[in-house]
């Protein structure tokens, strides 16, 4: 019998990707691009996505993952998408695209703030129908393209989401799913269904939103043109996919009600499945559409935790990365190994990067290194990032308890995946600071292998996600808490939370600037 295989496309932030499966979950082969997102002079804040300029980079991606596995594409059973999740395309009656941004675009910022203003209960009122706020909805994006670029506005007819997106090149056919679409802002989260009457409220149309379609489906099949441009076979199953968090944990196995995730790449997400029942009347979690039908996700992120430990490797590890240039190893481990040796704690020091999740008022403090002694052992490189790994572990142990508090519900475990999980000492830092047992899967970098699960569904492999994961996910390390370090990073987290709140009060004074601030604020 002929090998089946899965393919996975996944339109990050910074790349472009694709990810060639087996039928057991095996990584075959995979390929990327990197892209930009390029500012339109016109606006500050725009990140327009260059539909056509990804779409090739993409198609290359493909092209070049099929040419490395050796497999003829016709063996390729079915192909999904993921994508960052927040990025909107709007198409004309067509279905072609005349517009897009990326998820980290902020040209609404005017908007927000007219909306808030006009319609000052309608960002409280969505929020208890979407579980999201104004902050990265579309709502204001789209009012932004009325005021701003109305011919575009007016010839608009649907609009989707960036995997959606993919899906349509591949096959023509143009629908959304429900844990992409409900970072809109504009979106169900207990009909997982899109919320036309938001738009009509705000004074604008309600016409505009493809159909929804369960992570799974199959929609459609490669089209010819898409197989001439990405060397898929015509008539490859495509399968709906979902937003990149939702279906990394899929990927993950945190499929069930209760089961819990920390994702450490550039941002930190701290995310754990709830039933669709469970809001948040504080405004200060975010909850998502999961792609296992049935459930939701309450969602905390961690601002810039991988990239705050690139810039201290950058301005400090010039030796580190020296030596691994010569050596062939990792300046962050060699910089881990002499953090090691750092007792927990790391003297008292107290980063401030990234907030706990504040959603319905979102901003961040000042960088900034509280509590640093002339001493060059108690505040030297080794003892600064010991403090940076421990404050991430402890603001995600915070984001989680707010969760747990909510849901009722605390795990028995955490998964912990992406870059950070690989670094068996972070791992351990993050089991110590919640007081839960920390697993690692064997296949740390979920996303595409969730997306993939998606395509298996797809093609019959899988009853579902559930089942999916009962065979595909393996668990690499475990790691059980140490209580006595819990003790230690509890009183760092207060001592960090009375800290925080002060520099915000001087970003809010004027006197120090945020790192990071929601549109409106």
């Amino acid at each position: 019998m002929t090998q089946r295989y899965l393919l996975a496309v996944d339109a990050g932030t910074g790349s472009g990707r694709a990810v060639i499966f087996d039928a057991d979950g095996n990584q075959i082969a995979s390929a990327q691009h990197e892209w930009w997102h390029k500012a339109d002079s016109r606006f500050p804040g725009s990140m327009d996505f260059d539909v056509e300029g990804n779409w090739a980079l993409l198609s290359r991606a493909i092209r070049k993952a099929i040419s490395d596995s050796g497999i003829a594409a016709s063996n390729i059973a079915a192909v999904s998408a993921t994508s960052m999740r927040e990025a909107i395309v709007v198409y004309d009656r067509n279905d072609c695209e005349i517009w897009a941004c990326a998820n980290v675009d902020s040209r609404a910022n005017v908007e927000v703030r007219d909306l808030k203003r006009d319609f000052p209960q309608l960002e409280a009122e969505l929020y208890a129908q979407s579980g999201q706020t104004f902050a990265l909805g579309a709502l204001p994006r789209l009012l932004w393209l009325k005021r701003n670029l109305p011919d575009v506005y007016d010839r608009m007819h649907r609009v989707a989401m960036l995997s959606d997106w993919v899906l349509t090149r591949l096959s023509g056919v143009l629908a959304s799913d429900p844990s992409n679409a409900g970072t809109t802002g504009i979106f169900s989260l207990s009909e997982r269904a899109w919320l036309p009457d938001a738009m009509t409220k705000a004074g604008m149309r309600n016409d505009i939103f493809a159909r929804t379609v369960e992570p799974g489906v199959v929609i459609g099949s490669v089209t010819p043109r898409a197989s001439e441009e990405t060397g898929l076979a015509a008539g490859t199953l495509v399968v709906m996919g979902g937003g990149d968090c939702q279906i990394g944990t899929a990927g993950l196995g945190v499929v069930n009600e209760g089961d819990c995730a920390v994702l450490g790449g550039t941002f930190w997400q701290q995310v754990v499945n709830v039933s669709p029942a469970v809001t948040d009347p504080s405004m200060n979690l975010r909850i998502n559409p999961h792609v296992v039908t049935g459930l939701n996700q309450a969602e905390a992120i961690s601002f810039f935790v991988g990239v705050v430990m690139r810039w201290f490797r950058d301005s400090f590890g010039a030796e580190e990365m020296a030596r691994a240039a010569v050596t062939g190893g990792d300046a962050y481990s060699l910089l881990e190994e002499k953090a090691a040796s750092i007792p927990p704690g790391a003297y008292g020091i107290i980063p401030v990067f990234s907030d706990v999740m504040h959603y319905g008022n979102w901003y961040h403090a000042a960088p900034s290194l509280l509590n640093l002694s002339i001493d060059p052992e108690k505040s030297g490189k080794a003892a600064i990032f010991r403090a940076l790994q421990e404050n991430a572990a402890i603001v995600a142990a915070r984001n989680l308890s707010a969760i747990f508090k909510l849901s009722g519900k605390t795990p028995d475990k955490i998964v912990f995946a992406a870059g950070a999980s690989k670094s068996a000492h972070w791992s351990q830092i993050l089991a110590d600071a919640t007081g839960l047992a920390v697993v690692t899967p064997v296949v740390k970098e979920a996303t595409a292998l969730g997306c993939a699960a998606a395509a298996g569904i797809g093609a019959g492999l899988h009853r579902d996600f559930v089942d999916t994961a009962t065979h595909w996910v393996r668990w690499d390390r475990h790691f059980e808490p140490n209580l006595e370090n819990k003790a230690i990073y509890d009183n760092a987290g207060d001592r960090w939370a009375r800290a925080y709140e002060l520099q915000r009060q001087l970003v809010d004074e004027g006197v120090t600037t945020a790192m990071w601030k929601a549109p409106g604020l």
